[in-house]
């Protein structure tokens, strides 16, 4: 099975070396499931012809917001409908969660709550789900047909499953401590509250459900579900 992954952001330079770009993060993240990938890096307009170019799309993170006025943004809209529309399973993650819900009709805004940045739980399907997050931006108005199946105080529209045709997350399941210790480092300093970056250092070693969520996406893809 062939996964297209949409690169909307990239690494901090000093990040890429050690860590990977934004689309080898999520290669690394679902490596062994039996998926191939191919990285289009739509940031710089690079788009692929069509939905049908692959059975499986992912939308990565990005620093931009999708309210922002970027040539990528329009013709990323333009893209997701259509895969929607070819029934390729689509999977958004933080920016990617954001503009998919916006494509559909949905609102997507700078939150008054601010920042949340290090490992977060979520009330997730019952269970508690603990993840990497990193934004400021949240989905604020649901789409016709999203479904929300995972919160916390902070993010209400955690994560969302649209039918069999989408999944998406707002946190990073392909964050692990050493990126967010870097993110930090690299683009939090004068921009995150220090209170904030303060605790996710203090949570850095704590655990995360990376593992779960790279099985959900997974059999999302294969199976139109959640793991």
């Amino acid at each position: 099975m062939k996964i297209g992954i949409l690169q909307t952001g990239h690494s901090p330079p000093e990040l890429i070396g050690e860590n990977g770009n934004y689309g080898s993060l999520f290669v690394n993240l679902l490596d062994g499931q039996g998926f191939d990938f191919e990285i289009f890096d739509v940031l710089n307009m690079s788009f692929p012809p069509g939905p049908e170019v692959c059975d499986g799309w992912l939308i990565t993170g990005s620093r931009h917001g999708a309210y922002e006025d970027l040539p990528f943004i329009a013709p990323l809209e333009d893209l997701i409908r259509g895969i929607i529309a070819a029934d390729r399973p689509l999977v958004g993650i933080c920016f990617g969660h954001q503009i998919i819900a916006q494509a559909l009709g949905g609102t997507v805004e700078k939150f008054a709550g601010g920042w949340a940045v290090g490992r977060q739980t979520y009330a997730w399907m019952g269970e508690d789900v603990a993840l990497n997050a990193w934004h400021q931006d949240q989905v604020t108005t649901l789409p016709e047909g999203a479904d929300v199946i995972a919160s916390n105080d902070h993010c209400k529209n955690a994560a969302i499953v649209y039918g069999g045709k989408a999944f998406t997350v707002q946190a990073h399941p392909e964050f692990d401590s050493a990126f967010v210790k870097g993110l930090a480092e690299t683009r939090g300093r004068g921009v995150v509250p220090e209170a904030q970056l303060a605790e996710a250092h203090a949570n850095l070693n704590k655990p995360t459900d990376n593992d779960r969520l790279a099985r959900d996406i997974g059999t999302f893809f294969k199976e139109r579900k959640l793991a």
